[in-house]
């Protein structure tokens, strides 16, 4: 009997131990296979809201900063440019921008968050087929667009035109105005692009 009971308790003893270790086993092996399902700090970063310094872009310029791999200008207008911008709507396929996409707060001739109506942020891709449009910010002969030109952008790859709203106009292969991100200010001299006011 006491054989028995002694082989028992060494039975479960043994089942515990290779229960325990198979265990540990069995962890030290998932864990690299649970880790490498999450998102890499590379992937974070790409998605995460980018920060950009505005306090030298000067009247009449414009800066490239990168967000999720693409290009997004912040150009600041001249009381001239802005001033153009209501002219424009009989040329353009959608001056209220009713169908495409910009935050809330910028669905205004602008295009911009209020008390930045100067400020243009964009993401500088062409609506029809992803090129990046060149910037011909200069009314008229200037750029070598004609003496009616208003300034905007030009898209080199099927010509496509916009504003200096990045409002598409009338009768271009892109649909669309180019896409305003969600943005938002910080001060006066930084924004955050890829947040709203609330963060997200």
């Amino acid at each position: 009997m006491d054989k028995i009971q002694a082989d028992r308790g060494r039975r479960r003893l043994l089942i515990g131990v290779t229960s325990a270790i198979g265990g540990v086993g069995v962890g030290a092996l998932a864990t690299p296979f649970v880790l490498s399902m999450l998102p890499s700090a590379r992937a974070k970063a790409a998605g995460a809201p980018v920060e950009a310094d505005i306090s030298k872009v000067e009247p009449g310029m414009m800066v490239t900063q990168e967000w999720r791999g693409q290009p997004v200008w912040i150009i600041n207008r001249t009381p001239a440019m802005m001033a153009q911008l209501e002219k424009n709507a009989h040329l353009l396929s959608d001056p209220n921008s009713d169908k495409s996409e910009q935050p809330e707060p910028c669905k205004n001739v602008a295009r911009a968050m209020p008390g930045h109506d100067n400020m243009l942020v964009v993401v500088g891709i062409c609506t029809h087929l992803g090129c990046s449009p060149t910037e011909k910010l200069k009314a008229g002969n200037e750029g070598g667009m004609g003496s009616d030109w208003p300034g905007g952008f030009l898209c080199p790859c099927h010509g496509s035109k916009y504003d200096l709203s990045a409002r598409v106009f009338k009768n271009m292969p892109a649909p669309l105005n180019m896409r305003i991100p969600p943005y938002t200010y910080l001060d006066d001299q930084r924004l955050l692009i890829g947040a709203n006011k609330k963060g997200g």
